[in-house]
C-alpha cells in the first residue's frame, strides 16, 4: 500500500511516501525549486518520491494533506473580520492564493498529477503528533507539540498507545508561544519563519533582563496554560507582528542588517529563557496527567534545541523524541504515517532511526556532471578517501561534503555538510569569511561518535538529530573550543556506525590524528540558500565559497 503524504502552501513544503508502513522518501520543496524555506505546491518534491519510491501515479493509493483547508480559512476569515480595517492589505494579499490553491487540493492533484483518488485531511497539529509518535520507537507516550498556529490550535498535549492518539487538551489562536517567539524575532530584525534559530543563538550572549515583562506579557497558570495580552501583538493587523505598545516596553524595533545593541540581546535571552521556563511548566503538568515516562515533541518551536535540551534536563520525563523535521515539512510525513496507521489501522513497523531519506546520486551519475563541467577531480576508495580528508580537516581545512541520500528536515546530518576542525579556536570566524557569512555569534555543531559523546557533553542518551543543545563538560571546552558556544552548550548531532557509516569512519579517522572523536558540522549552503541537494548545486557552491575541498561521493575537487 502506497501513502503519498503532503505538506505545503505556508512555508516549508514537502512530501512523504510510505510503502506498506515503510518510510522510504520524504523531501522539502525547497532542495528543488532553490527557493529558501518554499511554500509552492511540492510538484517537484512528490515527483521524486514516485521516483525514489519505484511506483507509478496510479499506484498510489491515498493521499493526506496536513492540516484541514475550510477550518484554517474559517479562523482567517474571522481573524480579518477582528481586526478590520487595519487587516485589509493582509485580506486583499492572502485571499487570492485561498481561492486559487489552498481550498481546492483534490483538483490540483488531479490536474498535477491526475490523482482522483481520496484524500484524506487531518487537522495541523494532528499531523505533528503522528510525525512524532507514529515513527517514534515508543509503544505509549506523551506527547506535546507547539507551532505559530493550526488551524485554530497553536499548542495540544495528548498520548499515544499503539496506533492511537488522543489530543486531551489544546490551547488557540491567537495565544501562541511560536507567535510571539516569531513576533520577537522580526521585532529584532530577523525573517520569520527563519531567523528563530538566530534568535536562539543571540540569546545567549544576552542576559534575561526582561523576563518580567514577557512573564506579564503571556500569563502562564501552575497547569501549564497561558493567555497572551493582545494589545502588544498585532498578528493579523498592518505589516508588523508587533504593536507600538511592544514597542514602548522594549524600545525601538532593530532594523535588519543594522548593529545589534546590548538591549537586543537581553530581549533575545529573556524571550528564550521564558519560552524555556513554559515549556518545562507545560511537560511537567503533561506527565502529571499522563503518568508516562517517555515524551514526543512535534511543532516548529521543539527546532529549539536549547529549549528541548531543558525539558529534558528539568522535567520529569526519562526519554524524548524528536523527528528531524520538526516543524511543517514533516507535517508530510505525520499525515502519511496517521493515515496509514491510524486510519486505516496498519501495524506500526517502522522507527525513525535516521534523516537520509532525499535525493542520491550514483558515482557514475557524479563522474558525468564533472567531466560535463570540465572540472579536474581525483578518485579515491573509501579506505584512502577517508584518512585523505580527514588529515586535512586537521590541517584546518574546510571542506564541502556530499555523500548517499539527502537529509530530511532543515539541518544538514552528515551527508549534505560543510565539515571543519573543531580544535582550532578561530574556527568559527575562517568558516563565517570563507563560507556561511552569518552573525559571528552564531555556533557550529559538533558531530561525534555515539559512544564517545558521554565524554565531552552533558548529554542523557542520544542525539541523532542535532536537536539537544546539552553543555560540554568544561575539562574539554578548550580541547573542542570552536564547537562550545559563549554558553557553555553544543548543538550535538551523535553518529551511530550503524545510521551513516562512512561519516562514522571518517570521523574515527579524524580522532586517530588528533585524539578528539568529533568534526564541525554546518550545512552546506550559502546564507540565504537552500541546503544543496544535486551535485550541481554542490559544484555551484563550492564555486561561489571559499571552501578547500569539495568531496562528492569518492570524488574529490580541490579549489585552484
Amino acid at each position: 500500500m502506497n501513502i503519498l503524504g503532503i505538506s505545503c502552501h505556508y512555508h516549508d513544503a514537502a512530501a512523504c511516501l510510505i510503502k506498506d508502513g515503510q518510510v522510504v522518501v520524504a523531501v522539502q520543496e525547497e532542495r528543488f525549486n532553490r527557493i529558501k524555506n518554499s511554500a509552492d505546491f511540492p510538484i517537484n518534491a512528490i515527483n521524486y518520491c514516485i521516483q525514489a519510491g519505484g511506483i507509478t501515479f496510479d499506484e498510489i493509493d491515498h493521499v493526506g494533506f496536513y492540516e484541514k483547508p475550510f477550518l484554517k480559512f474559517s479562523r482567517v476569515i474571522i481573524d480579518h473580520l477582528q481586526a478590520w480595517p487595519y487587516s485589509l492589505k493582509n485580506f486583499m494579499d492572502t485571499m487570492p492564493y485561498w481561492l486559487q490553491d489552498r481550498l481546492v487540493l483534490p483538483l490540483t492533484l488531479e490536474k498535477e498529477i491526475g490523482f482522483k483518488g481520496k484524500v484524506f485531511f487531518i487537522k495541523h497539529h494532528l499531523s505533528h503528533a503522528a510525525s512524532s509518535f507514529l515513527v517514534s520507537p515508543f509503544e505509549e507516550a506523551a506527547i506535546l507539540t507547539s507551532d505559530a498556529v493550526g488551524e485554530w490550535a497553536t499548542m495540544t498535549c495528548g498520548r499515544g498507545r499503539g496506533n492511537d492518539i488522543q489530543i486531551f487538551k489544546e490551547i488557540q489562536y491567537p495565544h501562541s508561544l511560536g507567535l510571539v517567539y516569531t513576533a520577537v524575532t522580526t521585532y529584532l530584525g530577523f525573517a520569520a519563519h527563519e531567523g528563530e534559530g538566530t534568535v536562539m543563538a543571540l540569546a545567549s550572549v544576552g542576559k534575561p533582563k526582561y523576563l518580567d515583562q514577557f512573564r506579564k506579557i503571556v500569563r502562564v497558570k501552575d497547569d501549564g496554560s497561558f493567555f497572551i495580552d493582545e494589545s502588544f501583538f498585532g498578528f493579523n493587523k498592518g505589516t508588523r507582528m508587533y504593536s507600538g505598545k511592544f514597542i514602548k516596553t522594549f524600545g525601538t524595533a532593530r532594523l535588519p542588517g543594522s548593529a545589534l545593541e546590548e538591549r537586543h540581546c537581553d530581549v533575545a535571552a529573556s524571550l528564550q529563557k521564558f519560552t524555556e521556563e513554559t515549556l518545562v511548566t507545560i511537560a511537567r503538568d503533561l506527565y502529571k496527567e499522563t503518568k508516562l515516562d517517555r515524551l514526543c515533541l512535534a511543532g516548529g518551536l521543539f527546532l529549539n534545541c536549547v529549549a528541548n535540551s531543558k525539558i529534558l534536563e528539568q522535567g520529569p520525563f526519562k526519554e524524548i523524541f524528536i523527528q528531524p523535521a520538526a516543524g511543517d515539512s514533516g507535517g508530510a510525513l505525520g499525515v502519511a504515517s496517521y493515515v496509514y496507521h491510524s486510519i486505516l489501522k496498519n501495524p506500526r513497523n517502522c522507527v525513525m532511526t535516521h534523516a537520509y531519506l532525499g535525493t542520491e546520486y550514483s558515482a557514475d551519475q557524479i563522474k558525468r556532471i564533472l567531466l560535463n563541467r570540465n572540472i579536474t577531480f581525483k578518485e579515491f576508495d573509501d579506505v584512502e578517501l577517508l584518512r585523505y580528508v580527514a588529515g586535512e580537516i586537521a590541517k584546518d581545512k574546510i571542506v564541502g561534503w556530499f555523500q548517499g541520500r539527502m537529509e530530511f528536515g532543515p539541518r544538514a546530518l552528515g551527508n549534505r555538510s560543510i565539515l571543519a576542525n573543531p580544535c582550532n579556536p578561530h574556527i568559527k570566524e575562517i568558516l563565517n569569511a570563507k563560507v556561511k557569512k552569518r552573525e559571528p555569534f552564531r555556533p557550529y555543531a559538533p558531530l561525534v561518535l555515539e559512544e564517545k559523546a558521554g565524554e565531552f557533553f552533558e548529554l542523557k542518551g542520544a542525539s541523532p538529530f542535532m536537536l539537544l543543545a546539552p553543555m560540554v563538560k568544561k575539562e574539554k571546552r578548550e580541547v573542542v573550543p570552536g564547537i562550545v558556544h559563549v554558553d557553555g552548550t553544543a548543538r550535538v548531532q551523535t553518529v551511530n556506525i550503524n545510521t551513516n557509516q562512512k561519516l562514522y569512519q571518517l570521523i574515527k579517522e579524524f580522532e586517530n590524528l588528533t585524539g578528539v572523536p568529533i568534526i564541525i558540522n554546518t550545512s552546506f549552503n550559502l546564507r540565504g540558500e537552500p541546503v544543496v541537494c544535486s551535485p550541481e548545486d554542490a559544484i555551484n557552491c563550492f564555486r561561489k565559497s571559499e571552501m578547500d575541498y569539495l568531496v562528492l561521493g569518492n570524488f574529490l575537487v580541490e579549489k585552484s
